[in-house]
């Protein structure tokens, strides 16, 4: 089915709504006014390197399957495969801690008598709303990313002016003084800034779509420095709001945002429950536009994998509008599973769902591994024009790759340090199953070359 092409600021809004989260984007403010700072360092030590080496590799290979198409170049395709499985897995255990923030929030604002199993139903409702979005094609998905980018521009920037506002007529909730942005290099800072990192994955999502771009050998380029310093400023800019609003030993990694808002908007006077409705139902609707552009992104990276079209389920296209039909639905059955198991769970959800969240980071994590060798090699054995490279030239490239190397490998050790020692149920959930999300990967790959 044909699609128009995907214009410069459609590339921006759809990397934008993919990149920027409301619901996880708070946890690092609980470092206090410092948080700013980490995100200014993370931003330029890690955001900028990665952004660059995705505009180098996006621009000379403007080919669908983004990340897997490029280390298919660089290691071959069973690496390649490996990166396209992972990526798609980490989505289909994402979507369902995403929506159960959506119904948490919706019945905290709109129904708080909401029961349990209605709250269960809300989000998987929401999960197949994003599926059915999904199989609808590129159009509907990038147009809905466009729509939701303005409105997450539009909260983040409200945050910034209601936090001065407020500030001004109540005073702040925490120190603002010169001295408390000082960073103190401890294991907290690092712990933090591996948080920051995940809230900036996402560059390369536009890639998975690279036949649709217009002129991506030009606009790669151009969109990853428009959408690299929105990104950065917007989160800057969330970050002083929450920290204006609630103390930092308060912050909470789930709600926090939701709550912040609800404080700012008491400069609204008699008007505070009207705006503070309007500003989350805005805020509900980002979420479901950023599962949108993350499930567009993970099944086209998965659909460019060969082994995906050997396949009975993986390989499915939908009759009408020539998408990976079966691939969305397998990811909103795994979604509704996972939903119904943390609800039916009761009070000892709280445990199973963060376990089975940082696992999904944790998977989310595994690419990135192969995403920044590949680059160095890429260049070194690949003569490919490159319309872009990274400055600096082989330094400047070797550079940025081992910043973003480190900081992924980084995160990914920190989501085995609690603190509380071994903990058979976290632990043992992150080794077996990412040991088990590869088997079964390898499986399918194995399988299909046959």
């Amino acid at each position: 089915m044909e699609t128009n092409k995907v214009s410069l600021s459609k590339m921006v809004s759809f990397t934008v709504c993919g990149i920027v989260v409301l619901d996880t984007f708070v946890a690092p403010a609980a470092m206090g006014v410092s948080s700013i700072t980490v995100w200014l360092l993370t931003a330029i030590l890690f955001f900028i390197p990665y952004g660059l080496i995705n505009a180098e590799l996006g621009a000379a290979y403007p080919e669908d399957g983004g990340i897997y198409a490029w280390v298919k170049r660089a290691f071959g395709e069973f690496q390649a495969s490996l990166v396209a499985w992972f990526y798609w897995v980490n989505v289909a255990f994402w979507m369902p801690a995403v929506f159960i923030a959506f119904s948490w929030w919706f019945a905290l604002a709109y129904a708080p008598d909401l029961g349990i199993w209605p709250s269960a139903l809300l989000a998987i409702a929401m999960c197949w709303l994003v599926v059915y979005i999904g199989i609808r094609g590129v159009d509907v998905s990038v147009k809905v990313a466009n729509i939701a980018a303005i409105m997450k521009v539009s909260v983040l920037m409200l945050f910034g002016l209601l936090g001065v506002v407020y500030a001004a007529k109540y005073g702040t909730a925490n120190d603002f003084s010169l001295s408390s942005f000082a960073l103190e290099f401890n294991f907290d800072t690092v712990a933090y800034s591996s948080a920051i990192v995940y809230n900036l994955l996402g560059f390369e999502l536009i890639s998975s779509i690279a036949s649709k771009i217009d002129n991506p050998h030009i606009n790669i380029p151009k969109m990853t420095v428009l959408a690299g310093i929105l990104i950065a400023a917007l989160y800057i800019i969330g970050t002083f709001g929450v920290l204006v609003a609630i103390p930092a030993s308060e912050v909470d990694p789930l709600d926090g945002f939701f709550y912040a808002i609800q404080e700012l908007c008491v400069v609204f006077g008699p008007g505070q429950q009207i705006a503070f409705s309007i500003i989350i139902g805005v805020a509900l609707i980002t979420l479901v536009s950023n599962m949108i552009s993350w499930t567009l992104g993970g099944v086209e990276v998965l659909d460019g994998a060969e082994f995906t079209k050997k396949t009975k389920i993986l390989g499915h296209r939908n009759s009408k509008y020539d998408t990976p039909d079966y691939s969305y639905v397998l990811m909103g059955v795994i979604a509704t599973v996972l939903i119904v198991m943390n609800f039916a769970l009761g009070e000892s959800a709280n445990e199973a769902f963060w376990t089975i969240l940082s696992f999904s980071f944790l998977i989310f994590f595994l690419p990135y591994l192969w995403l920044f060798p590949t680059a160095v090699k890429l260049r070194r054995i690949d003569k490919t024009p490159r319309p872009y490279k990274v400055p600096g030239g082989t330094f400047g490239l070797y550079i940025s790759a081992l910043l973003g190397f480190l900081f992924i490998a980084v995160g990914i050790v920190l989501l085995f340090v609690t603190g509380e020692g071994f903990d058979p149920l976290y632990h043992g959930t992150l080794i077996i199953g990412t040991v088990l999300t590869t088997l079964f990967g390898l499986g399918l790959y194995f399988n299909s070359q046959k």
